[in-house]
Order: structure tokens, then C-alpha cells, then sequence
């Protein structure tokens, strides 16, 4: 029996991963094999136990000022503190918490399809919804989708103003994760933006990983969200939380977002350790996020060097200095044997470079692999030459 899940930078690819049981053993050898490497460039959810990770997140909550207060019941509490949390950070008047993504979207895009009358939403189709979540913006949100662009990039003004079908919101995923993590300039954005005002649509930001975009943009998060009518984030991505999202925006909006929430089933009993992990994002690893960004273009190019000085015969660090802390590698090899090499590379020399990979996105050469490579907090030790010694290692490993 097969599943299709989104995958994410704790499993290191931007293609949906197909699993099935036979898999399974080699998917634990794996990630033992990351969690147990003493040296890796960052650190993700799926390396800790349940034990180990529900002790961090007590620790961290009992050190909080949120340690004496009460569990939540229904969205109070600590959830409460999430969302003013999220409208004060993001510069809107509310925001909403809700379990996932993929559903804050599609009750945020279903409120604003009633308000201006129109159900299109323009989006790229490398977006998160088009990709990841099984059609559901048109089985279950009543919406259409358009694509303004087709290239692996943001839309410009000039293909947003002139596209043919009317639309009623322009949905932006900043950054744009499947083609390599990738920002418009600051200057872009705001073109893109007007030519959507000039059609009078409305502008979402799917901001899953917005809290890495003020580098590339050198603006504060409140101007970058404030660009959008409404803007969702997420607390897993970038931030290490266990799960969850936000929707920010009017109050109205979010009065009703509510209302789908509950209708979507997402009003959970209880939410606190999911809360508290959020809480613990915003607190610690939210300020650190610059410099994961910068020493993610150190470790880029030091890549590169080593890419070079091996004479692998083709390659891709994409893009050549990171928007964010997150990019894509790719090489021309099996992604079987990239992915056991890297294995290979952790369990014998205790060093985490690559995790698992797959092939290449479209547009990309047959016999090619890709993977998609985090810089965090355990990255930040790693030198130039340390990237370029773990490289050629890996390199080694490939026959």
C-alpha cells in the first residue's frame, strides 16, 4: 500500500515522497543514521524521539513565562498568546491559529472568494496547493486555479497584469520552495502586488517560510506582510515547532476564518504542546534566522568549490546564493546512490551532509538528482573548508 506525503527540510526534498512498507526499514536506518551523526548542518523534527522531545519542549515551556498557565481548552490559553503573537509580528489587526496549512489556506481563500465575488485564484503551479494537497482548493474549498507563469519563479507585474482569466486573489508563495526556495527582489514584490491592485484582486501570501525572507528583501516583517491582505505562516517550517499555522489579516476576515475552521473540524480539543513549540520558534529560533541565511551562502558556495575542484562533470547549487536558508543541489547521478552515500558518509564518518534525494524537478536533465540542503543553528560551526572536506567525502562514496 502506497501514501503520498509533503516532505519538508526534515526530510530533505521538494518532491512529494512516495512510501511504501517495504520502505520502511530503510527510511529508519536513515534517519538513525542522521540523528545519530554528531556533526550536521541542521537539525531536524524527525532526528529527536518522542521522549527526547517532549523533555526539550517541558524544559523550554517550564523556563517560559507561560510555565503556570492553565492547558488550553478549545483555542484560550496559550493559543490565544500564539495568535496576538502572529497579528503583532505580521503588523495585522487578528490572526487565527489553525492545525495545518493547507487548511488555514483554504478557509482564508474561500472567505476572500466570497467577498469579491470571484473563486479563481492565480498561483503558480509549483505552489504548495497545486503540488502537495491532493486537489484540495477544488474538492473541498469550491476554488479555481490559474497560472499566471509557468517558469520557475514568481510572476512578474507584467505576466500578472496581462494574464487572460479574471481572478479574485493572488496567492504568493514567498519563498517559492519546489523551484529552490526563491524570492522576487524586494521592488519585484511590489510591482507584482500593484498590477494585482490594479485588477482589483486581493493579495494572500502563502508565508510558510516567510520568516526568512527580510534578508533577501531588507525590510522588516511587518512592511513584507503588509504588501498582502492576508498572510499565512507556518510554525514547523523554519521555526521547529511540532505543527501548526496562522492566518493573519482584517478582523472580519479572520471572524470568519473561525468559523471555517470549526467547519474543517480544526477547532482540536487541545493544542498546548503545539502552542508552546510555536511560542518556542518565535522566542529562539525566529532572531537566529539571518544568520542561518547568511551562512547558508557560505556553505553554497563552498559546494561549489568542491563540486569544481572534484571535477564532477555537471551541477547545480540553485540558486547560486541563497534567497534563503534553504536551497537545492543537484548531480548527475542515481538519487539511490547520492542517498546512500550520503548514509554512508554519516554512519562512517559521523558527518550529516545530504539526506535523501530524488530526481531532479522538470525542467531539469534526465539522470539527474536533486536535494534540497537547510543551514540552522548546528550548521553555524561548520567552516568553508569543513563543507569542502565533508563534500569530497561524500564524493568518494559514490564509486
Amino acid at each position: 500500500m502506497e501514501t503520498e506525503r509533503a516532505t519538508g527540510p526534515e526530510t530533505g526534498t521538494g518532491v512529494a515522497e512516495t512510501v511504501d512498507a517495504a520502505e520502511t526499514d530503510e527510511t529508519a536506518a536513515l534517519r538513525r543514521a542522521w540523528r545519530e551523526a554528531p556533526r550536521r548542518l541542521w537539525d531536524a523534527s524527525v532526528d529527536t524521539t518522542v521522549a527526547a522531545g517532549l523533555r526539550e519542549l517541558a524544559d523550554w515551556a517550564a523556563r517560559s513565562p507561560y510555565a503556570d498557565e492553565p492547558v488550553d481548552i478549545y483555542g484560550d490559553g496559550v493559543v490565544t498568546a500564539v495568535e496576538e503573537r502572529i497579528a503583532r509580528a505580521l503588523g495585522f489587526p487578528a490572526a487565527a491559529f489553525f492545525p495545518t496549512g493547507t487548511m488555514a489556506q483554504q478557509a482564508a481563500l474561500r472567505c476572500w472568494a466570497g467577498r469579491t465575488g470571484n473563486p479563481v485564484v492565480a498561483l503558480h503551479p509549483l505552489a504548495h496547493p497545486e503540488v502537495h494537497e491532493d486537489q484540495a482548493f477544488t474538492r473541498l474549498a469550491a476554488l479555481r486555479t490559474t497560472h499566471p507563469t509557468t517558469e520557475p519563479r514568481l510572476p512578474t507585474a507584467e505576466e500578472v497584469r496581462d494574464h487572460p482569466e479574471p481572478f479574485g486573489a493572488l496567492m504568493l508563495e514567498l519563498p517559492l520552495r519546489e523551484a529552490g526556495f526563491v524570492l522576487p527582489t524586494w521592488d519585484e514584490l511590489v510591482d507584482v502586488v500593484e498590477a494585482a491592485r490594479e485588477r482589483d484582486a486581493v493579495v494572500h501570501f502563502d508565508g510558510a517560510r516567510l520568516w526568512e525572507t527580510p534578508t533577501r528583501f531588507g525590510r522588516p516583517l511587518p512592511e513584507i506582510a503588509g504588501l498582502a491582505d492576508s498572510v499565512y505562516v507556518s510554525f514547523y517550517k523554519s521555526l521547529g515547532g511540532i505543527s501548526g499555522a496562522a492566518v493573519a489579516g482584517p478582523e472580519e476576515l479572520i471572524a470568519e476564518a473561525r468559523l471555517w475552521r470549526h467547519r474543517y473540524g480544526g477547532d482540536v480539543f487541545q493544542q498546548y504542546p503545539a502552542a508552546v513549540s510555536a511560542l518556542r520558534g518565535l522566542e529562539t529560533e525566529l532572531p537566529r534566522l539571518p544568520a542561518y541565511v547568511a551562512h547558508a551562502r557560505v556553505v553554497a558556495d563552498a559546494l561549489r568549490d568542491a563540486f569544481e575542484e572534484a571535477g564532477v562533470p555537471w551541477f547545480r547549487v540553485h540558486p547560486r546564493t541563497p534567497h534563503t536558508h534553504q536551497f537545492q543541489v543537484w548531480l548527475p547521478y542515481a538519487p539511490d546512490a547520492l542517498t546512500a552515500a550520503g548514509r554512508a558518509l554519516a554512519e562512517e564518518t559521523g558527518t550529516a551532509l545530504f539526506r535523501r534525494w530524488f530526481p531532479a524537478p522538470a525542467g531539469g536533465p534526465p539522470g539527474v538528482a536533486a536535494t534540497e540542503v537547510t543551514v540552522a543553528a548546528a550548521g553555524l560551526e561548520w567552516t568553508a573548508a569543513d563543507v569542502r572536506e565533508a563534500t569530497r567525502d561524500f564524493l568518494a562514496r559514490l564509486g
